[in-house]
């Protein structure tokens, strides 16, 4: 048994959903895959094969890691420590989530468990890989135990998870991944829509060197200083009408406005920006951005001159990868 969670990204909004202002996102086809399954020792084991990492903990370890991890975040919220301090490695992500699954129904474990983990979407370049780790993580352990929650269970405890990683994080990525599809996201408010048909490219710049919630804390005084949430929402708003119209034109337009107001926010580093004024079509960053180093993630460009498009990410040393909406959320298969 195997449990797949999609990837996301966000069309349009971000930044400005943080302040409840209205996001477009929708899932794509690639996963972060978990499997559980048991093993005689009374340990937990997990194998993280794209961070080349296998460590085994005991529950009691397992618990004193949540209990740093909780007061590690206390120390953020306080401001005695920054988000990229309060997980220590990566792999806590998973554990956390396994962790505070466990703990809160009060599952006993008469065996032990091994949690295996891939993922084919790039780690730290806006496409909710974090959001897709927790979910995967805590339905494997779920159908493993053959316990069975309602959606919003899982998305209230995938949100305390996230929130290690992102620091505020707005749930969308976690929506986006729980239920697939494409949704627009209004102040904590859900509406469908169709999966966008449009041929898309992602352009991978790089991990960037700053985190999520970096680039929100840096962001945030633009929000507190200026009207640009309602610059975001409006561009947010035209974008949905366009992709619901099929017009690319609009489209397009669209993905311009709102690339020059995550500019304005300075989370758009200067060779990515340039990179996107010789984009023959439309691009903008489908993340958080960075507001250090030169290298921003996913680049969403949207282009009927395919060629020139391979040729320029090969000046600037940049990969392409395929891409496809995704219908379904967390699925087993």
């Amino acid at each position: 048994m195997k449990v797949h969670a999609p990837g996301k990204l966000i069309l349009s909004g971000e930044h400005a959903v943080v302040y409840g202002k209205p996001a477009l996102a929708m899932a794509v086809n690639r996963y972060v895959t978990a499997s559980a399954s048991s093993q005689r020792l009374p340990i937990v084991s997990f194998d993280l094969s794209d961070l080349a990492h296998e460590h085994s903990l005991t529950l009691t370890a397992l618990n004193r890691l949540k209990s740093r991890l909780k007061q590690n975040y206390q120390r953020f919220i306080s401001g005695d420590l920054k988000i990229r301090d309060v997980l220590q490695k990566p792999t806590e992500l998973a554990q956390f989530a396994f962790s505070l699954f466990v703990e809160t129904f009060n599952l006993k474990l008469m065996q032990g468990i091994k949690i295996h983990l891939q993922s084919d979407i790039p780690m730290g370049c806006g496409m909710g890989s974090s959001a897709a780790t927790v979910l995967s993580v805590m339905h494997a352990i779920a159908h493993h135990l053959k316990v069975e929650l309602p959606s919003d269970i899982f998305f209230r405890l995938a949100l305390e998870a996230e929130n290690m990683q992102h620091g505020y994080s707005s749930g969308l990525d976690l929506q986006v991944s729980l239920h697939g599809g494409c949704v627009f996201m209004n102040n904590g408010n859900i509406s469908r829509r169709a999966v966008p048909t449009m041929p898309m490219y992602l352009i991978n710049t790089g991990a960037p060197q700053t985190t999520t919630g970096e680039c929100v804390m840096r962001a945030a005084r633009y929000f507190k200083e200026s009207h640009i949430a309602d610059d975001f929402a409006a561009v947010t708003e035209a974008m949905d009408l366009a992709f619901q119209a099929n017009d690319l034109i609009e489209v397009k337009r669209a993905i311009r406005a709102n690339h020059e107001l995550l500019v304005k926010i300075g989370v758009v580093p200067e060779t990515v920006q340039r990179f996107i004024r010789e984009v023959q079509g439309a691009a903008k960053i489908c993340g958080a951005g960075a507001v250090a180093g030169e290298k921003a993630g996913i680049v969403l460009v949207m282009t009927e001159d395919i060629e020139a498009l391979a040729a320029l990410c090969a000046q600037y040393h940049y990969s392409i990868l395929p891409v496809a909406g995704e219908s379904r959320g967390v699925h087993i298969v």
